[in-house]
């Protein structure tokens, strides 16, 4: 009996309340914090392309997107899980709107396999088929940016300050070209200052800094 309690006290069965949204796929309700099970949406400093190839903030907009799901309405969800940060995982309602699959179907996050056994496969697929979302464009998957995050942000050779991610690259014919996170050949681009190559805080810099943005 005592450890049935124990455990009850580490991850209860349902968290109900009003939510204070923190990404696309993480919210508090009062002093716990929430990930939605079976997801993942892109970080809050995650960037993606649109169909027109321009660079977009989409962790903004998968947070503003969840919060217009849950739209000031009390969450209830029921818990299966902790994660290594201590967050109850969780399966979520707002009214009768399961909001794992309301992002995944919106195309403003996808189905975490690894984790959801492809519960929201077919959310994903109809997202998928409609270009909605980060569908309509190109991004990358947020458990690949954020394995490109920390790598960056270990790496002797990284950023001069917190944020500024973005990769001012020099080819071999001399065109100034600007990678952000989530294109195809981010990661694998290596600035090296010493050949006039650097970093820049924001698109819009490296654009006044005369660099053109990547096509990939």
């Amino acid at each position: 009996m005592a450890l049935a309690i124990g455990l009850a006290a580490a991850a209860p069965a349902q968290v109900t309340g009003p939510a204070r949204v923190v990404d696309g796929d993480t919210f508090s309700v009062g002093a716990e914090r929430v990930r939605l099970w079976g997801v993942d949406a892109p970080e809050g400093r995650q960037v993606c392309q649109n169909d027109q190839g321009k660079a977009y903030a989409c962790g903004d907009v998968a947070r503003d997107q969840l919060v217009g799901l849950i739209g000031g309405r009390a969450v209830r969800c029921e818990v299966r899980d902790r994660d290594p940060y201590g967050r109850a995982v969780a399966r979520c309602l707002a009214g009768s709107t399961d909001l794992g699959e309301a992002m995944v179907q919106a195309g403003w996050a996808i189905d975490y396999v690894q984790f959801s056994r492809g519960a929201y496969a077919s959310a994903e697929a109809e997202a998928l088929r409609a270009r909605r979302g980060l569908w309509a464009g190109r991004f990358e998957t947020p458990s690949l940016w954020r394995a490109d995050a920390r790598q960056v942000h270990t790496a002797p050779a990284g950023p001069p300050a917190a944020g500024c991610v973005i990769k001012g690259n020099i080819s071999a014919k001399g065109r100034r070209i600007f990678h952000v996170p989530g294109q195809q050949d981010y990661a694998a681009t290596r600035i090296d200052p010493t050949m006039g190559e650097r970093w820049f805080c924001s698109a819009a810099e490296a654009a006044a800094a005369g660099w053109t943005a990547a096509a990939r």
